[in-house]
């Protein structure tokens, strides 16, 4: 590996600090030097530019693409250099063999994960967690890799089809804490879960860590207290919200972070006020938040907003065929209706607009309540008489949440609050929230002053490595590990989002692979990109590794 020099930029390295002007040279995959007038055998142009850490993304779902995608694009197009995927809970490790199609099901219901691009991706060479990451280290990443352990997978592993049928045993708690204090000696990053009413998986039945006794989870996150290592992350629901969650992260002591923190109009208030009572008092509770409007591309033919709605979660047990029935039935179209605007996140059918349509082309972009105006019906039948126009098909921009945007930039400038969400490796056919690091810095930093440069790029590197203790990553620092983020803060922007189909079993999604102004990217010493041009989805020499974690003690 050659010593490289990146040259004449301006070195923000994560802390908070104001930046410097500064050269920094690589040796060994290591910082060696910070400093004036650095040389090596390959030098990197850094003028204009800000060298930063490379940026850290702890929530993602690469846990399958990672097989048949080590860039984990599009991620390395923006910066970043470590990802933490298994958020939610959804890993596909431990997994008997079984319970593959079962685990393949959730992921397409609770992620948008096509199961025909899962059979195809993923090989099945594992069962266990350990042998799960074992898998990844040998066909190697790009970027850095740490991923938590599921409790969904783990209640299917321990319990079988039980699991989504009842509480579990103090046998089968024991055995599933087992198997957390295994996967965190081979480098699981934490734990994590979900209570999301949102999340609904086989069947149209609860994820199966929605019906966990509060005794289960907190059993088997005791097991990262004894080690003295690793992150809880959890999504909030029934049993499991902002009334305990404080509660249960000063009795485990273990770093708990949670998804989300949305700024939805009316609604983030509340989580603010009780996060900064907790906080006067003490608390490792790390709240998720996004600068990115949560912005879904939906068909009818699988309206993941909506399975909230009872009425849609059952639509999941049945053919295509009966679904089409209960869609043409004016009776269930009132009571569906009427549903989702009792549903915990309300359905606002003023976020809807048409997005991509062959037979309405004409009404793309149109607001879908003015499309219902103008026919003289309910915004719900005008989506369902539109989608059976061209077999369902038919897409629906909707932004769900995260839309107020003076709640974001009040989150944004808030305390112990990490930047978090971008689902990258889910609901790949309706949403691209990879870029968040690139929108932060074009968008709430250079474009509205939202907050300081150097504040923006702690909460992208040196916040997220602290939360979690990566060792020697998340600063610029000599003796850290070298991984860089070379960009123009005059140029940086997110890019189009457009829609490719490059994944296994010919399955489509949307990307964003061209943002604007990242001109070097490095891991572990190696560019993965340099001077513009990405080298991520062509390398043989995959320079990513499983990130150390320190003792959070």
């Amino acid at each position: 590996m050659p010593d490289i020099a990146i040259r004449g930029g301006t070195v923000v390295d994560g802390t908070g600090a104001a930046g410097v002007q500064a050269d920094v040279r690589i040796r060994d995959g290591r910082i060696e030097e910070i400093g004036q007038g650095l040389t090596a055998e390959t030098t990197l142009d850094a003028s204009g530019c800000v060298v930063s850490p490379g940026f850290i993304d702890i929530h993602t779902h690469y846990d399958a693409q990672v097989f048949w995608d080590p860039a984990l694009t599009p991620s390395c197009f923006h910066g970043v250099t470590t990802v933490v995927a298994g958020n939610c809970g959804f890993t596909i490790a431990p997994t008997r063999p079984e319970h593959r199609e079962t685990i393949a099901l959730t992921l397409e219901n609770v992620e948008d994960m096509n199961p025909a691009t899962l059979e195809a991706g993923i090989p099945w060479d594992f069962e266990t967690f350990p042998e799960y990451m074992a898998s990844v280290a040998k066909r190697g990443t790009v970027l850095n890799y740490a991923a938590y352990v599921g409790h969904t997978a783990l209640r299917l592993y321990h319990m079988g089809h039980d699991a989504y049928e009842r509480a579990a045993s103090d046998d089968e708690i024991a055995a599933m804490a087992n198997s957390v204090r295994e996967a965190m000696q081979a480098g699981a990053a934490g734990l994590a879960t979900s209570f999301a009413p949102t999340h609904v998986g086989m069947g149209g039945k609860p994820v199966c860590s929605r019906l966990a006794e509060p005794g289960e989870f907190e059993a088997m996150a005791m097991e990262l207290s004894k080690l003295g290592r690793g992150v809880i992350e959890a999504t909030l629901g029934t049993g499991f919200g902002y009334d305990t969650i404080y509660d249960f992260q000063r009795r485990v002591g273990v770093p708990v972070t949670y998804t989300a923190l949305l700024a939805i109009p009316g609604l983030w208030q509340y989580g603010a006020k009780v996060h900064s009572e907790q906080r006067e008092k003490g608390t490792g509770v790390w709240p998720q938040i996004s600068c990115r409007k949560i912005t879904l591309q939906v068909q009818m033919k699988e309206p993941f907003p909506f399975d909230q709605a009872e009425c849609f979660a059952e639509l999941h047990a049945v053919s295509r065929e009966e679904r089409e029935a209960r869609y043409r039935d004016p009776s269930w179209r009132a009571v569906a209706l009427e549903a989702l605007g009792n549903t915990p996140l309300p359905t606002r059918w003023e976020n809807f607009d048409l997005a991509e349509s062959t037979v309405h082309a004409d009404l793309i972009d149109r607001k879908l309540v003015d499309i219902a105006k103008d026919r003289g019906e309910s915004p719900l039948d005008t989506m369902i008489a539109l989608s059976f126009d061209e077999n369902l098909e038919t897409r629906f921009r909707y932004v769900q949440a995260n839309d107020d945007e003076d709640g974001i930039e009040y989150l944004l400038n808030q305390e112990q609050m990490a930047l978090g969400l971008s689902d990258a490796g889910a609901h790949v056919g309706m949403l691209c929230d990879a870029p968040l690091p690139t929108d932060l810095l074009g968008n709430w930093v250079r474009e509205r002053g939202v907050l300081p440069l150097e504040h923006a790029i702690h909460k992208l590197t040196g916040e997220p490595a602290s939360i979690f203790c990566f060792e020697d990553r998340g600063v610029l620092r000599e003796g850290a590990f070298a991984d860089l983020c070379v960009f123009d803060p005059d140029e940086v922007a997110p890019g189009p989002i457009r829609r490719v189909r490059d994944f296994p079993a010919d399955a489509d999604r949307l990307t964003a692979d061209a943002p604007q102004g990242i001109r070097h990217v490095l891991v572990n010493g190696v560019p993965i990109q340099a001077d513009g041009e990405s080298r991520a989805a062509s390398m043989e020499k995959r320079p990513g590794v499983r990130p150390a974690q320190a003792s959070f003690r």
